[in-house]
Parts: C-alpha cells; sequence; structure tokens
C-alpha cells in the first residue's frame, strides 16, 4: 500500500509508524506540513492510497482531507478532544489513558474512531511517557487500524468539549506553597516542551529535569549544591535536582551553563563512579548486578554525551569488566545514546575546540568497550539510539534489541561523516556496501530489519524483555570467547585504530572550518528551525530512496 505519513516534524512516533510500515512492505513517503500548496504538491506528487497523521500539530485542510482518506493519531483516548492531551492525563492524574487513530473531518479531533488502545500512565515526565507508553500503544493502534479499515469498521467519536489550553499560568510553580512532589509534578507536566517558566537567581528560565532529592535542606529556592551540570534548589518541606534550564529565545543547557558565574560557592556534591541508588538524589551513571551480569546504566538528557559525560563513562567501563563476567549497556530511561551533545557545542565559545575534545572523548569511550578484553560486553538497544549513539552499541561483543525500537546509524543530516569507529565496527556487522548505503540513505531503521542484515544479534519482545536479555547475557559467559577476543584484538588492533585515525582526520574541518555545513545545520538542529520543505531523503522520488527497515 502507499501511505504517506503527514507530520509536523520526523519525531520519535512517526519514525515507529515509518519502519513498521516498512515492516509491513508499505511504500511510504513523508511530508512536513508547512504550507497547504506545499501539501497537496508532495501529497499528489505520491499519490497516496491514504494518509496518516501520527504526529500534526496544524489543521488540515479540507483540499486534503475531502480528497485522500485522511487518518489522525490522537494521543487521548475515545472522548478525549484538543491539544495538550498528555498534560490533562498526568494532571489528573488518571490510571489509564490511551490513543485514538481517527478519520479526519471538518470536527476538531471528531471524526469516527478506527482503532484505538489503552496504556496505563507511568508516574513520570510527559516526554518519557509520549516516547514509551504512546508510541508502544500507538503501534498496537496502527495494527487494529488496518483490520477495521479493511473490515470498514469504525465508531462515533465521542464530541466531547475540547479542553482548554495549558498555559504557564497551569504550569506555574508556587515555591511558598507549593511542596517538592507538587513542583515535580508540575515540571513532569511541561518536559520536555515547554517546560515550566520561572526565575532561578535573577535569571528568567524554563524548568527541565526534576529529581527529588532526599538528603539537603535549605532556605525555599536556595541553590544548595550542584552536580554534573544539575542545581539543587531548597523546598519548603526538602530539596529538588533541577537538571536543564532554557532561557527565552535560547535553548535547552544543563542548568550549570545557564546560571554559570552565579554559581559562585555552590559546592559540587559528587557521587560515586557508579551510584548504587540508596538514596534519592540527581544521579546519571549506576549499575545493576545480577548473578555475574553487570547492567550499566548511563541516563544522559535526550540521549546527548558531552566530553565530561563520556570520561565518565569510559571511567565506569574500564572499572566494571573487572567486577562482573559480562557487562551490559543500558543507557538511559527513554534513549541508549544519541552520541555528541550539540546544546554544549552550540552554546560554547569555541566551538571547534569543544567539538574536538567531544568527538575524541567519544572515541575514547567506544575504544574502552571495543578493547575490553577480560569481559563479555553486550550493547541493549532497549530504547532508540541515533548517530555515534548506535556505533557506540555496536562497540560491545553481541548486540540486543527490543521490538519496537528505531535505530538511525547515520550523521550526514547534521553535515557530519561521522567517528566512533564507524568504519570498522559497521562494515564488519553488514558489509562494506551495506554499511555506505545505510550511512547515506539517513533513514531510521527497525531492530527486525537491524537483524535481518546483520547488524544486532537479538530482538526480544517488549513483553519480558529484561529476563531474556538476562538468560542471553549468561549464556555468553566463556572463557574461551575471551581468550579469542584477546588474540583478535592483538592482532587487528593497527587496523582498528587506522580506522578510527582515519575517520577524525575526515572529521577535522567539520568542526574547526568557519563555513563548515556543520555549525549551520546543528544551530538550525539546536534551536529547532521549522524546516522550509520536507527533507529530500524522506520523499519517494527514487528507487534508492525506497530502503525497507
Amino acid at each position: 500500500m502507499r501511505i504517506l505519513l503527514l507530520v509536523t516534524t520526523f519525531n520519535s512516533l512517526t519514525q515507529a509508524f515509518y519502519t513498521r510500515l516498512k515492516e509491513r512492505g508499505d511504500e511510504v513517503a513523508v511530508a512536513y506540513a508547512i504550507s497547504e500548496s506545499q501539501m497537496l504538491e508532495e501529497i499528489e506528487s505520491f499519490a497516496p492510497e491514504l494518509i496518516l497523521c501520527p504526529y500534526l500539530k496544524a489543521y488540515l485542510p479540507p483540499s486534503i482531507y475531502e480528497r485522500f482518506p485522511t487518518y489522525i493519531l490522537h494521543p487521548g483516548p475515545k472522548g478525549d478532544r484538543g491539544p495538550h492531551a498528555l498534560e490533562h492525563a498526568l494532571q489528573a492524574p488518571k490510571k489509564m489513558w490511551g490513543v485514538v487513530i481517527l478519520r479526519a473531518n471538518a470536527v476538531y479531533d471528531g471524526g469516527d474512531i478506527y482503532a484505538q488502545e489503552p496504556f496505563a500512565v507511568r508516574h513520570t515526565y510527559k516526554a518519557s511517557l509520549y516516547r514509551q507508553e504512546v508510541v508502544a500503544a500507538s503501534l498496537k493502534a496502527l495494527e487494529a487500524f488496518f483490520v477495521d479499515l479493511e473490515e470498514d469498521r469504525c465508531e462515533p467519536q465521542l464530541l466531547n468539549p475540547i479542553h482548554t489550553q495549558f498555559t504557564q499560568k497551569n504550569r506555574a510553580i508556587n515555591w511558598q506553597e507549593d511542596d517538592t512532589q507538587t513542583i515535580i509534578k508540575k515540571i513532569y507536566l511541561s518536559d520536555s516542551h515547554p517546560g515550566v517558566l520561572d526565575e532561578i537567581l535573577g535569571v528568567p528560565c524554563y524548568l527541565f529535569g526534576a529529581w527529588e532529592e532526599e538528603r539537603f535542606r535549605g532556605g525555599i529556592k536556595e541553590v544548595l549544591a550542584k552536580r554534573d551540570g544539575a542545581i539543587c534548589l531548597g523546598t519548603k518541606d526538602g530539596a529538588v535536582w533541577i537538571s536543564h534550564l532554557k532561557e527565552p529565545g535560547r535553548f535547552k543547557l544543563p542548568a550549570t551553563y545557564v546560571l554559570k558565574e552565579r554559581l559562585q560557592g555552590v559546592k559540587e556534591e559528587r557521587l560515586p563512579l557508579i551510584f548504587d541508588r540508596s538514596y534519592k538524589t540527581f544521579h546519571e551513571v549506576w549499575m545493576e548486578q545480577r548473578d555475574e551480569v553487570a547492567y550499566l546504566h548511563f541516563n544522559f538528557h535526550n540521549g546527548a554525551m558531552s566530553a565530561a559525560q563520556c570520561i565518565r563513562l569510559k571511567y565506569a567501563v574500564e572499572y566494571l569488566q573487572h567486577e562482573c563476567e559480562v557487562l551490559v549497556l543500558m543507557g538511559g530511561e527513554d534513549f541508549f545514546s544519541n552520541g555528541i551533545h550539540l546544546n554544549i557545542l552550540e552554546d560554547s565559545k569555541k566551538q571547534g575546540e569543544d567539538g574536538w575534545e567531544n568527538i575524541n572523548a567519544m572515541n575514547d569511550l567506544v575504544r574502552a568497550i571495543l578493547f575490553a578484553d577480560e569481559v563479555v560486553t553486550i550493547a541493549s538497544f532497549h530504547r532508540n539510539a541515533g548517530a555515534g549513539g548506535v556505533f557506540l552499541g555496536l562497540a560491545c561483543d553481541y548486540v540486543v534489541a527490543k521490538e519496537g525500537v528505531v535505530l538511525n546509524p547515520h550523521y550526514k543530516t547534521l553535515g557530519l561523516t561521522g567517528s566512533e569507529y564507524h568504519t570498522y565496527l559497521l562494515p564488519k556487522r553488514v558489509g562494506k556496501e551495506m554499511a555506505q548505503g545505510l550511512l547515506d540513505a539517513c533513514l531510521p531503521i527497525s531492530t527486525s530489519y537491524a537483524k535481518r542484515i546483520g547488524m544486532i544479534d537479538e530482538v526480544f519482545e517488549s513483553q519480558a524483555y529484561q529476563e531474556r536479555l538476562h538468560i542471553y547475557a549468561l549464556s555468553k559467559i566463556d572463557d574461551d570467547f575471551l581468550w579469542d577476543k584477546q588474540d583478535f584484538l592483538a592482532e587487528n588492533a593497527e587496523h582498528i585504530e587506522a580506522c578510527k585515525e582515519a575517520e577524525i582526520e575526515v572529521m577535522y574541518p567539520e568542526f574547526w572550518e568557519e563555513d563548515s555545513p556543520f555549525h549551520q545545520l546543528r544551530r538550525e538542529f539546536v534551536y529547532k528551525v521549522c524546516p522550509r520543505e520536507t527533507p529530500e531523503r524522506l520523499q519517494v522520488k527514487s528507487k534508492e530512496l525506497r530502503m525497507k527497515g
């Protein structure tokens, strides 16, 4: 079937739809909803049999839904209508929520429902609920949608009143009256967009990334401590960590990068290299051990990894390889990893120098994993990964993934050729021709497709994923494997390092030259500049772009 995804942007849910439809064997194209004329031109060029809108913020004109069968994914259950659906779900809070796929018509969220899927509302921040529960429920609804569509089975939407806009007045924190849990809940409602507008040390900013603190106490809104870019603020009944801030008109950064010299005299309250999570506080790196398997978690915001974070994780890998038989890299709560930290580079006054430091720190981390010859390493892609984050995982001896996860094994959309030993790691698994095809296509792929081409080793179902992963990890304990690994690395070390050296030689001008496309593309990415047209790689115009993934 020829299916067009009409979207505001190519976000995680859109990519999940894209890869799932590819798995079905459909011919899929994407069009951004920029203007009516542009949308019509791209729709008519593709001539879809139906249009799906998994993430659409704009109203659809009748010229589209009256001419083409068009269906919208709404992140709310039957009867829920209007914007900010997840804010209303979390504010209540609802124990259950859901998604529906409905036919587009002139009534706002009022068309007939062709599929619906409930999900439990986890206590978390809005973006995490969206990336996990909403995406998973939407993919289940997508399966039901095609069955109901074929049988022409639908039911009318309940035309309840459209719920009100969720404004900053609804989000605002009253620091004198709100307790810690209320403050965290308000930040959760607005994370990762638009944040809670507030003022910290005289700086107007939006707040993101709330963590409860169990030990520190102080005055209300007093900055009590800082750690790894986050700040700890006193509340009327405790304290709360805020990991990220965003000044109006700017972009999101670790809190200490925004407040800078205003934090003079505030102590850096460090944690052990690998935190045991014995009390509630802000932390990024921790380990869980079961039997002879260590699970290393690195929960970096949006999967972005600064030079300091890469170095910290490298030390953790080097330490843990002597403490277990199998080391499993778990990544974070919402992303495995997305590579270098573009927001910090954009903020830097020494972009070339800091970019060079970041990519070399990332390479040092990958090398520590590659050459960890005293332990079996496994990457767990149980969350999405992109760019250098994919190749970070491929540095492990074995790679497993959860069904429904999306991988983006490419760099070029940001004007980079990339490093992370990818010219060694990817061809080793899929061959040179396939490796170059993945890098050039700049398209997301499903974990099922990644397994078919040999890029990863196993894909486990979402249900009981952790248990399946543990059984798999235990099965890889093998002294003979480690002896062979040591011999292989000794014989091939020079070739492996030569691959990396060639990569960074190409990347050097991409960071240091002022006219490098990377600087403009990074700026547009960081500032979330609205696209002027649908990226060509997402439009089906030639056979080369019809990549099954």
